[in-house]
């Protein structure tokens, strides 16, 4: 059966909170007790319309999909590719221009656009990085997957905040194109494993 929809009213408010919080102290500090006692909205009210972290971020922050979709949809074709996919989900991400006004917004508001970028990493991470970490099943998953993070992360700074030419005008298969195979090589390279003799 579908979700009765929130109050629009409610609504604003509650996401209104949300944005605030995310702008000055970042994803993981954010709960859904803290939304509600910033909005002076129920936590159980909150929690019937965004189950979880992930579903408030999303609703907040407008995005064009919804995160346990966009990690099925990106490690369901298996290794093969992957580092395509995650450049891909994350532009879809950030081109959508809703997002982006999202984004200016709580630029704007926080003390600074490093905590944005910070906010953003921290959704990536739990939301869908570590789960592609899960899926990698090498040792070293966790270090792979925050090269390729950091890596996407530094282009999306350039592309979105920063907005540096010609990154910021280059259509998204542009972007594609050039930033997956440093993402996939991060993800899947044979690297040496003379330094791997710690426990």
């Amino acid at each position: 059966m579908a979700k009765e929809s929130l109050n629009p009213d409610v609504k604003k408010i509650v996401l209104d909170a949300a944005r605030g919080l995310y702008a000055r102290q970042g994803y993981l500090t954010t709960t859904i007790k803290g939304v509600a006692a910033t909005s002076g909205v129920a936590p159980d009210l909150i929690r019937r319309y965004y189950a979880n972290r992930e579903e408030l971020f999303a609703a907040a922050m407008k995005l064009p999909f919804e995160p346990g979709t966009a990690i099925t949809r990106i490690l369901a074709p298996g290794i093969d590719g992957l580092g395509e996919r995650l450049v891909r989900v994350t532009l879809e991400m950030l081109d959508d221009s809703e997002v982006r006004d999202q984004i200016a917004v709580m630029v704007r508001d926080a003390a600074s656009a490093a905590k944005m970028i910070t906010t953003l990493r921290e959704f990536l991470e739990t939301a869908i990085i570590d789960r592609v970490a899960a899926a990698l099943r090498v040792p070293d998953a966790r270090m792979r997957v925050t090269l390729a993070t950091s890596y996407l992360m530094g282009v999306a700074a350039a592309r979105y905040v920063l907005q540096m030419e010609p990154l910021a005008s280059a259509s998204q298969e542009e972007v594609v194109r050039m930033v997956a195979p440093a993402v996939q090589s991060a993800l899947t390279a044979s690297w040496s494993r003379s330094s791997d003799s710690r426990g």
